[in-house]
């Protein structure tokens, strides 16, 4: 019997460690950080979010930035995988708050049709676009996506962007920055991702 515990004991602590590692992977919150950089310095990001908060970013190794360009919504096509935030109009459609197109090695990412915190009742749509129309009343796209289909309404007027480049030296105070990032139980933020203005085309998402 004892043989058995001495074999038991590491093979239960080992499956100790990996339960409490992933429910700490679980555990975290997603937290997309809004605002304007105060100040960068080595791994650390500090913003002034848009609700007036100051959150300090403990950037990961291997994080990357990017900036954003401006696109138009003619140069959607079906094909295209792009990610739309829309909310619910007057008359039960959806109308798109910004939208983005992925390059095609970016294609399914974030797949899905979920809630987003850009303004109250908001959605964001990561899918492909099945149908592109253009009408007199303005654009509207038919995304497809795992398990669904949404058609979201364009207005004129509506952000629509696509990825750029960015460095380090682009994470200039006052530089407005989207940096999603996962908060530990001890409110902690880190992130990988650090999507910043430039150029004049301020992240929408």
């Amino acid at each position: 019997m004892q043989r058995l515990l001495n074999i038991a004991s590491p093979l239960l602590t080992a499956g100790l460690v990996v339960l409490s590692t992933t429910f700490a992977a679980h555990a975290a919150e997603t937290v997309r950080v809004r605002g304007k950089i105060e100040s960068f310095h080595g791994s650390t990001l500090v913003v002034k979010t848009r609700e007036g908060e100051t959150a300090n970013i403990t950037l990961k190794d291997g994080w990357k930035p990017s900036s954003l360009a401006k696109a138009s919504v003619d140069e959607i096509k079906p094909g295209d995988f792009v990610g739309v935030t829309s909310i619910p109009t007057a008359d039960g459609k959806n109308g798109a708050l910004e939208v983005l197109i992925f390059p095609a090695s970016m294609k399914g990412t974030g797949e899905g049709s979920y809630a987003w915190d850009l303004q109250p009742n908001s959605t964001m749509t990561n899918a492909t676009v099945a149908n592109a129309v253009k009408s007199v009343n303005g654009h509207s796209l038919t995304l497809t996506y795992k398990g669904g289909e949404k058609v979201i309404s364009i207005a004129d007027g509506t952000p629509i962007v696509t990825t750029a480049p960015a460095t380090d030296a682009d994470l200039k105070a006052g530089a407005t920055v989207f940096v999603p990032s996962q908060k530990a139980d001890d409110g902690t933020l880190t992130s990988s991702r650090v999507v910043v203005g430039k150029n004049g085309v301020e992240p929408p998402m």
